[in-house]
């Protein structure tokens, strides 16, 4: 068999960066459940008609397609798609379970997801998104889209990465400035600001006149808006100044600061009001966010989302919402790239139980039983060679201690391989210093 080749964009972590993903997936759900998120996940598949339906994702989506049709049935199945995030199986979970769920429904999902695009440092075809979302029947109380940032400020504080800044702005200010200067299709106008990062003020200038219709005075107008920044409430004021009028603006200023200020009571300097943040999904209807690690702003967004109001929907029933999405995998990519995430070992293991000679395996055995029976994570050493050798094999390891069970009614000893301190022990007392007992990530 030839040598296989890598398939780009889907990620295979090393055992201890997938030790490293493990820590970081249990610190960020420890967090979602102290803030009461019940957990969730979701089938992989959507129909296509649901995840095609908002948004700017048809090029995006891999089709689900069986390799042989059934022999009476049509020859392939287009009409499956593997999610591209999970929000939209979220919002199709609700509608099918709505009779079942208490409301308002708090629920934390962390799973793969699977998009087409582009990969590059950071981007994957296949990665894992940790959500959370609260949605409600009817209506949905503005102050949940001020909890978001709370939530995440404290899943990414508890990680060891470096410190993260929250951008916050609310669609209604963007749509009611739109629609107060006179542009008649506020989202293309959206999606073009979504792009400034991208393609700059020039040619977010051409795409407003081009797909919104925007005049070189309206696109001038949208572009002072998009560079409003403040980390207090402060860009409320700026909003004002230019002198725009619309309720629907008036409202979304009042969302924005009752989250601007709601986060720098319980975090200062967490959140910051960036009226340029668009996000560029149709169904975004309020507040909506991006976060950036510090020393990694030009990778972008690690962790977004936002309120919606229609997603999730059926006749005259709405159940609005508001998610934030860490992207796992591209905040650790980013991170193994830069080698800013170790491990203390590259095993879980604590432990080495030496072996005597074959015949008395069975003695290393109902040691290592005793260990982990206290939760001692400890493994037999696979041969019987000279303890040298053992002791070799658990320094490649980075294996802490090795157990050299007592023979002729000597008792059992213990050695640390790194100080090379070896002292009397018993299975059933002995216990490693709790920075042992498993690997550090720092």
């Amino acid at each position: 068999m030839s040598k296989p080749t890598p398939i780009s964009g889907f990620p295979e972590w090393t055992p201890a960066q997938r030790m490293i993903e493990q820590f970081v997936l249990d610190r960020i759900r420890s967090t979602f459940e102290l803030y009461g998120f019940a957990p969730l996940e979701t089938r992989a598949v959507e129909p296509l008609d649901q995840l095609l339906r908002k948004g700017e994702t048809s090029k995006e989506v891999y089709v689900i397609r069986r390799l042989h049709g059934d022999q009476d049935g049509p020859a392939a199945d287009d009409s499956l798609g593997l999610h591209f995030d999970l929000t939209v199986p979220f919002a199709r979970y609700v509608l099918e379970n709505a009779g079942k769920l208490p409301f308002p429904f708090r629920r934390y999902q962390i799973q793969k997801v699977w998009r087409g695009e582009r990969p590059q440092e950071g981007r994957y075809r296949e990665f894992l998104q940790a959500d959370i979302d609260i949605v409600d029947r009817d209506t949905l109380a503005p102050h949940h889209e001020a909890e978001m940032p709370l939530v995440i400020g404290d899943a990414l504080r508890s990680l060891p990465i470096p410190p993260v800044r929250i951008q916050v702005n609310n669609r209604k200010i963007c749509e009611g400035f739109y629609r107060g200067i006179g542009l008649t299709d506020p989202e293309a106008a959206l999606r073009a600001v979504d792009k400034l990062d991208k393609i700059g003020p020039a040619g977010v200038t051409e795409l407003l006149a081009a797909t919104a219709g925007a005049s070189e005075a309206q696109a001038k107008a949208v572009l002072s808006l998009a560079e409003i920044s403040a980390p207090d409430a402060s860009f409320a004021d700026a909003v004002r100044a230019l002198g725009v009028s619309d309720s629907l603006l008036d409202e979304g200023v009042e969302e924005l600061v009752r989250v601007v200020e709601t986060a720098a009571a319980h975090s200062p300097g967490l959140c910051v009001a960036d009226l340029r943040i668009a996000r560029g999904l149709d169904y975004y209807t309020g507040t909506v966010y991006e976060t950036q690690m510090i020393g990694y702003e030009r990778f972008g967004s690690v962790c977004s989302g936002g309120r919606y109001d229609n997603l999730a929907s059926a006749g005259n029933v709405r159940f609005p919402g508001v998610g934030i999405s860490i992207g796992v995998t591209r905040l650790l990519g980013l991170l193994f790239g830069a080698g800013a995430l170790s491990v203390s070992r590259e095993v879980p293991t604590c432990v080495l139980v030496a072996v005597t000679n074959e015949e008395l395996r069975g003695v290393s055995n109902r040691v290592a039983e005793g260990l982990r029976s206290r939760g001692i994570p400890t493994e037999v050493s696979p041969s019987a060679a000279k303890f040298g050798k053992q002791i070799k094999y658990a320094q490649r390891r980075g294996i802490p201690y090795v157990w050299f069970p007592g023979t002729d009614g000597a008792p059992d000893e213990v050695k640390d391989i790194r100080s090379g301190e070896q002292v009397p022990a018993a299975a059933g007392e002995w216990t490693p210093p709790r920075a042992d007992l498993k690997p550090l990530v720092s």
